[in-house]
């Protein structure tokens, strides 16, 4: 005879492993949830890593290609020179000749500029350095001895070798100039222009030549004119002496205009 279970479902085993089976599933959900969130944020985090990565490697490159950009760039001169990669000399071998160049500071703050040669025996500079103000100009006179050459050779070897270098520093304001400016602030120093000696045939006219003249004439009216002493406008100072001299003047002027005066009262 067949056996009939009334009890509840909840109370028997069957229906508590049923519900044991459902159970296991959404466990299992759960955890393979949780399992794709973590999976999901470690790939959001190792591509935000790798994302940063690239931006950083992006941004260093931009920076190398932006300073090899500026290394390319031509550099931006504070003087103009007239000639402006040439000195010129008259050829006469054994003399001291001259040369002359005009420089200009065309930037809008105080420049100061320097020469250098690779002739330091034979070669100096009037003057050798000095402060420009903005738009003012100078110029400068370059004295070289010329050696009487041993033969064709040598005379070519001597006119390659010999080179000027002008220098410039930005400086603030009005200041006396010093050659230890270029040292102490050697980070910033520009090189203007090498300069390539160049002869000229001193017998022969050439438009080289009569401009080297005109340009050393205009040196020389320079240094004339600042060795005059300025007479500042306004009234003069007398010093001490002048003014007791010329109050003894002035009073033995009176005393005598008085003893004219008493002679015509008697």
């Amino acid at each position: 005879m067949a056996m009939v279970d009334n009890r509840p479902p909840s109370e028997g085993g069957g229906g508590g492993k049923v519900w044991g089976l459902f159970k296991l599933p959404f466990r299992n959900t759960g955890n393979s949830t949780t399992h794709t969130t973590t999976s999901s944020s470690t790939y959001q985090t190792e591509g935000s890593n790798t994302q940063n990565s690239n931006n950083h490697q992006g941004l260093s490159a931009s920076n190398s290609v932006s300073s090899v950009a500026r290394s390319l760039l031509p550099t931006r001169r504070r003087l103009r020179l007239d000639p402006s990669n040439k000195l010129y000399f008259p050829y006469e071998p054994g003399k001291q000749v001259q040369s002359a160049i005009k420089i200009k500071n065309t930037s809008k703050s105080h420049v100061a500029f320097k020469f250098q040669t690779t002739a330091p025996k034979s070669c100096f500079m009037r003057p050798p350095g000095a402060i420009l103000a903005p738009g003012e100009t100078i110029i400068a006179t370059v004295f070289k001895f010329v050696e009487p050459p041993e033969n064709n050779e040598k005379q070519m070897d001597q006119k390659r070798k010999v080179k000027f270098k002008i220098m410039s520093l930005k400086v603030k304001g009005v200041m006396d100039y010093v050659p230890e400016l270029f040292e102490e602030q050697k980070d910033h120093v520009a090189v203007e222009r090498i300069l390539q000696v160049v002869f000229l045939d001193a017998e022969r006219p050439s438009p080289a030549l009569e401009k080297l003249k005109r340009q050393l004439a205009e040196a020389e009216a320079a240094l004339e004119s600042n060795k005059k002493p300025v007479e500042e406008p306004g009234p003069k100072v007398i010093n001490e002496g002048l003014v007791i001299d010329e109050w003894k003047e002035r009073r033995e002027r009176y005393l005598a205009r008085q003893q004219v005066e008493g002679v015509d009262s008697v």
